[in-house]
């Protein structure tokens, strides 16, 4: 993959080190593109080193090395409802019932075996490199980088923020108050290898959340996290009395769902390289909306 810039007259001077920090290359893909075989950076199609003072309107160019491709991973070439894609991101809808990778003992089925399939299809010389990892029963938008670039570059900015998940839920029982936040820290279940559970000593997690419509036995929520935990929403809502439909784990009634009702329906984010805010919706999977339209009845 290769990335290009001209230099503006205010990054004239610059060491071609800290232009391309500028541009979020970081040190370390820097250092792997200068020692790799097939890693390149040049300048005006020179190749310079990272000391080199650029000059305004100077084309610089970074050819980074092929990304190591996992070879136990096998390709699988069933559907995949892509969204978005480009040559740094992929932006898929997932459907409940599909892990985001697959184990030891289910090698096979995972969304990185489907993505891998469609790589494959489709001559596209990329990695696999998960963003925003949803669990096997969540549906919804899912975030999969490219290259190790767009993976880094992602992971800082959704460390700072900029980038955003919304999701729509069905909670068990009605809320006392239609809007507010969960902030209870989340680590693991001592007495589970999988669970988590609110602990003393977790990690720090807020969940806020906003009532968009009652039913009899549920209240159907749209949620926006504010920080990431594993199963994050499924625990907060557990443990305030309110564990998401179908979600056997946490203590969810199955009477209305197999699967834990929960939906990751909007993706909010700033490219990794053209730095556009981009946004993508997705309407509530089959299953919910049926089970809305059954309540309304």
């Amino acid at each position: 993959m290769q990335l290009e810039w001209t230099v503006a007259a205010e990054e004239n001077n610059l060491m071609l080190r800290t232009f391309l920090r500028n541009k979020h290359v970081s040190k370390l893909l820097l250092t792997a593109v200068k020692f790799a075989e097939d890693g390149r950076i040049q300048v005006n199609g020179n190749e310079e080193n990272v000391l080199y003072r650029v000059k305004t309107g100077d084309h610089v160019e970074i050819t980074f090395p092929k990304e190591q491709e996992n070879e136990r991973l096998l390709a699988e070439f069933g559907d995949l409802e892509i969204v978005f894609e480009d040559d740094f991101i992929l932006v898929l809808d997932k459907p409940a019932g599909m892990t985001s990778i697959p184990s030891q003992y289910h090698p096979s089925g995972s969304v990185a075996n489907h993505v891998k399939g469609h790589y494959q299809q489709n001559g596209i010389d990329s990695a696999i490199h998960i963003v925003t990892r949803l669990d096997k029963e969540t549906s919804g938008l899912m975030l999969i980088a490219k290259t190790r670039f767009s993976h880094g570059r992602l992971s800082a900015l959704h460390q700072t923020g900029h980038v955003t998940r919304k999701y729509q839920a069905l909670v068990s029982g009605n809320m006392t108050s239609k809007s507010g936040s969960i902030i209870a820290p989340i680590g693991r279940n001592p007495d589970s290898l999988i669970e988590r559970a609110v602990v003393q000593d977790g990690k720090y997690a807020k969940t806020n959340y906003e009532v968009i419509a009652s039913y009899p036995t549920f209240d159907h929520v749209k949620i926006q996290l504010e920080t990431g935990r594993t199963h994050q929403i499924r625990v907060h809502f557990s443990h305030i009395g309110h564990p998401l439909v179908g979600d056997s784990m946490y203590g969810g009634p199955l009477e209305l769902l197999q699967r834990h009702a929960l939906h990751s329906s909007h993706l909010e984010l700033i490219h990794p390289f053209t730095e556009e805010k981009m946004a993508w919706d997705s309407e509530l999977a089959p299953d919910l909306a049926q089970v809305l339209a059954a309540s309304k009845e």
